[in-house]
């Protein structure tokens, strides 16, 4: 059977949207009064009011953030990526391919760097069929490779969902039961052409805990919203290239772990980087034509096989190669960073983190009660994980 929803009146008033378009000049339907957002400070520069809203929306999902609750650390995702014609629309620019390639680049690497010891897949789908791109990994280069070939890539005919998430959901089958898995789709089409009952491979997915997330990026579409739903996902539609770019970050925080999910402990090798006499190949490029033999890398504690870079499983013995600092950015997660308290100040002050000045409100760290600016509080919670001046007192003491 094939299952076609369709968002009858919005995809009537796209329609009559992208006619118009095309009688106008670009210059006329990109008409905004933007001048209305700025303002001047108190110091003389012109600021706009929206960035303060954004600053804000941003701040109150570090406050939303749920405390002590049990996370997974090992998280193995498939990505599924439509590419199916409705991509070529230009509602974002300069298309929703495009966009979306640039946006999916920028969260591989947040993926990994907030997350280093996962691994990630990705899948594509189009005229009903899909495409395993890459395998579940670690190798974020990898990964980037692929989303760049995606570029020259025609967008054809309808998505899949039903084929896309079952490719998922086989690979992700022989996934231990300690690490989660997660499937995030970006679905940009109104329709998806499937091969039977749908509902059948939602049920699959309930029974092996697998978590399923889809952003949209045209409208709200209701098996969308049940998979989400029934899978304890995220459901979220696209407003604009910046709200694109958040739903992908959030996707980064590792998700809550199932309550029947088994503690247990994990074996994982240390190797340090070594220079071997003997030149040889590396097990991660065994398979690529461009493999060259060099005579250093790391090597496996338990098999000595060598691989030129961390982390990774072993492809000999199945051992996983991690390196400290790997697992030191993955406890933040665990044990976040606390926000700081948000204070008047009756006085200007400098920020501690990058010096500038601050007049009307600042943000302060509970333990060394140093003020913050709006900026520096984003940056310290969302990339550093730690308060630098508590840390740099630790580091002199």
């Amino acid at each position: 059977g094939t299952h076609h929803m369709r968002a009858a009146g919005v995809a009537g008033s796209r329609a009559l949207m992208d006619e118009t378009v095309d009688k106008q000049y670009s210059w006329e339907t990109e008409y905004e009064k933007s001048w209305e957002e700025i303002r001047e400070g108190e110091d003389g520069l012109l600021s706009t009011a929206t960035s303060e809203l954004q600053y804000k929306v941003k701040r109150r999902k570090l406050l939303e953030l749920p405390a002590n609750i049990k996370l997974g650390v090992m998280r193995h995702l498939f990505l599924i990526l439509d590419l199916s014609r409705a991509m070529v629309a230009q509602d974002l620019r300069p298309s929703r391919l495009k966009c979306t390639l640039k946006m999916i680049e920028r969260f591989i690497m947040d993926y990994f760097d907030q997350n280093p010891i996962s691994q990630l897949g990705i899948i594509t789908t189009q005229n009903g069929r899909t495409h395993k791109l890459t395998e579940l990994s670690s190798n974020c280069q990898a990964h980037l490779n692929a989303v760049g070939s995606l570029l020259a890539k025609p967008c054809l005919g309808e998505p899949s969902l039903q084929n896309s998430i079952e490719m998922a959901a086989r690979a992700l089958k022989s996934v231990p039961s300690h690490a989660s898995r997660e499937i995030l789709i970006i679905f940009g089409s109104l329709t998806t052409c499937d091969p039977g009952n749908i509902m059948d491979t939602i049920e699959v997915l309930c029974q092996t805990s697998t978590q399923c997330s889809i952003i949209g990026l045209a409208a709200e579409v209701n098996i969308c919203k049940t998979i989400c739903k029934q899978t304890q996902g995220n459901y979220s539609v696209v407003l604009d290239e910046q709200h694109y770019g958040t739903l992908l970050t959030q996707q980064c925080r590792p998700p809550a772990a199932k309550a029947d999910s088994e503690a247990s402990l994990i074996k994982m090798g240390f190797p340090q980087h070594k220079m071997n006499g003997l030149p040889s190949f590396c097990m991660c490029h065994l398979s690529n034509s461009d493999c060259k033999m060099s005579n250093e890398g790391y090597f496996c504690p338990q098999c000595n096989s060598k691989y030129c870079e961390l982390p990774v499983e072993c492809r000999t013995c199945g051992l996983t190669l991690v390196s400290a600092p790997h697992l030191a950015r993955s406890h933040h997660h665990l044990f976040p960073l606390r926000c700081f308290s948000e204070v008047s100040l009756t006085e200007r002050t400098c920020c501690s983190g990058c010096q500038i000045s601050i007049d009307l409100q600042a943000y302060q760290c509970g333990t060394c009660y140093q003020m913050f600016c709006i900026d520096c509080d984003l940056f310290i919670h969302e990339k550093l994980h730690s308060c630098p001046t508590c840390t740099s007192t630790i580091t002199g003491l």
